[in-house]
């Protein structure tokens, strides 16, 4: 027990340590301590330092930088990297060593974003191929990630083709090129298709300088325009004119090809220099006319139907390919001049005769009115001379008036045959067009396919009773209807005309007759033949007037008595020379109408 007395506590023993399970000294965690901190990185916060990925999850990447703790970022700031995985470096940005919980906080969104603009100049300059992650749409284009700066990609610098869904890039991370870079306003455009563009140029010189004509390739329906159709030879782009899409006409492209459907296309020529590829798809069948029934010839009937029309006719495809033309003139007997539109429309299903077959030219014409048999035909038994019909006006002339008596048969009614009595100057003063009238067949002429017709015909000849109404010297009452600088023309009964010249138009005052003035006439002159009847108002009275001068003279030719012989020439003689001026004057106007 003594020596127990004896014993005294260590003075550096770490009691508190002891408690905890510990043993060791002070001096020894010192130096485990001194030791741990020497294998830590030094970090600094605010800068931008490298990492390693040791973890990933759906949620967030975990990144060792060699501190006492790890890093955590969220998952999202690597969507622009869809290869990232466990092991690779990224750069980081220390925002703080230890957060409330004691955790190191990182961003890889602002370590990027620290030198991105140094970055984005230097791809630039280098034509650097760079990663992007496409972010949305916008308008015209594209926003792509490009080192955490937001670029703009344009529609058309996507791809090489045409892209018809935007939507379908939104999320991909792609390849790019930065091709414009505005500095002032911190505006990035990039593109995806300058990569491509070097490697399809060589691929189009290698396939063009391949090409010959006749050749038959594979290729996709890249584009439909109204004009044709762009084929995509893999690499190089050909146009099918949507002339040589089909035999038959194509109205619309859409109705032959669909959008990236795959055909074979012939080479009908090309230009190395413009790279330019005409092709062809019809070419690649046998063209109809090839095909066309041997058997056909001149006056079969066919069917079809009507895919362009003209006014100078119609044409109609009979089959794919083979059309024939239906001239204006074949489709109906009537020799009026009218337009096809007239007789047919685009579309209309017909029948019709072959009138014309050249299969070395492919050319055929048609006919419809020859399924109608030609009203000429029979046009003595239809329409005999002599024979009453009612006709339609249809166009005047000066010298007659044209009918239609039926479809394809038309005459004409010369003016002279209008009416017996009525002198007729225009055929508009007798009926008007469209008008219905009376006609009855004169003459007919077969070959030129023409009619002679009258309608004054229709009754019986009055000139006949007026040769004996309108005798020579018969007076006449009249009425002047119409005033000429040759005289006047004057309605007589019957509906009768007569005309009077000027100097048969003075009344016995001496004064002129005037317009609707109703007189006396003598007839002077009737011709049943030219239908003429020449009268006279002055002759009315001027020949009483002769005929009492000539019984004057002859009274005064009769021998006197002997005893009387000296006072009657006396009275004779004192008679004429005491005649007052009237007489004279009279004396002379008659003279002068004589």
């Amino acid at each position: 027990m003594e020596n127990l007395k004896n014993v005294a506590p260590l003075t550096d023993f770490d009691w508190d340590a002891y408690e905890n399970g510990s043993t060791e000294t002070k001096e020894a965690k010192a130096e485990l301590e001194k030791a741990y901190d020497t294998t830590l990185n030094k970090v600094n916060e605010h800068e931008v330092i490298e990492g390693t990925v040791i973890s990933i999850n759906k949620r967030e990447v975990v990144v060792n930088i060699g501190y006492k703790s790890d890093g955590i970022i969220p998952i999202s700031e690597f969507r622009y990297n869809p290869d990232l995985k466990v092991g690779d470096q990224v750069e980081v940005y220390v925002e703080n060593q230890e957060d409330k919980k004691g955790q190191l906080v990182l961003s890889h969104k602002k370590a990027r974003a620290s030198k991105s603009w140094e970055r984005i100049n230097k791809a630039l300059e280098d034509k650097e191929i760079i990663k992007g992650y496409i972010k949305c749409r916008t308008k015209g284009g594209m926003i792509v990630d490009v080192f955490g700066i937001e670029a703009f990609l344009p529609g058309s610098q996507i791809d090489v083709k045409p892209i018809r869904d935007y939507d379908i890039f939104v999320g991909k991370t792609m390849e790019f090129q930065v091709v414009k870079i505005n500095q002032e306003y911190k505006n990035v455009v990039v593109s995806h298709k300058a990569l491509i563009e070097a490697e399809l140029e060589a691929q189009k010189q290698e396939i063009i300088s391949k090409l010959q004509k006749g050749q038959v390739l594979e290729g996709t329906v890249k584009n439909i325009t109204t004009y044709g159709v762009f084929i995509d030879l893999g690499g190089v782009d050909g146009l099918i004119h949507i002339t040589d899409l089909s035999w038959g006409r194509v109205n619309d492209p859409h109705e032959i090809v669909q959008l990236d459907q795959k055909l074979n296309v012939v080479i009908l020529d090309f230009d190395e220099e413009k790279k330019r590829i005409a092709l062809g798809l019809k070419q690649l069948t046998p063209h109809p006319w090839d095909a066309l029934d041997p058997n056909l010839k001149v006056g079969d009937k066919v069917k079809g139907k009507v895919v362009v029309m003209a006014d100078y006719g119609a044409f109609v495809e009979i089959a794919p390919g083979v059309e024939g033309l239906i001239h204006v003139s074949e489709m109906s007997w009537s020799q009026h001049l009218r337009s096809a539109q007239d007789f047919l429309k685009v579309g209309d299903e017909v029948e019709a005769v072959i009138l014309t077959l050249d299969r070395t030219d492919r050319k055929m014409s048609l006919g419809i009115k020859q399924l109608k048999e030609d009203p000429w035909k029979d046009i003595e038994t239809k329409y005999p001379v002599g024979s009453q019909h009612t006709a339609r006006v249809r166009n005047f002339t000066n010298f007659g008036v044209f009918v239609e008596l039926e479809e394809g048969v038309d005459g004409l009614i010369h003016i002279s045959d209008l009416s017996w009595t009525k002198k007729v100057k225009h055929p508009s003063e007798f009926t008007q067009i469209g008008a219905e009238i009376q006609v009855v067949v004169l003459e007919i002429d077969k070959e030129n396919r023409r009619l002679s017709l009258g309608h004054k015909q229709l009754e019986e000849n009055p000139w006949d009773v007026f040769a004996t109404v309108f005798t020579e010297g018969s007076v006449h009452e009249g009425t002047i209807i119409e005033l000429l600088d040759k005289g006047a023309v004057v309605q007589l009964e019957y509906g009768v005309e007569g005309f009077a010249t000027p100097k048969h138009l003075v009344k016995e005052d001496g004064s002129h007759a005037v317009l609707n003035e109703k007189l006396p006439f003598k007839v002077i002159e009737f011709n049943k033949d030219s239908k003429r009847i020449i009268l006279s108002h002055s002759r009315t009275f001027e020949d009483a007037q002769r005929e009492a001068r000539a019984e004057k003279k002859a009274a005064a030719k009769k021998s006197p008595k002997k005893d009387e012989t000296p006072v009657i020439q006396n009275q004779a003689a004192s008679t004429s020379l005491g005649d007052n001026d009237a007489l004279a004057a009279l004396k002379a106007k008659l003279e002068q109408g004589e």
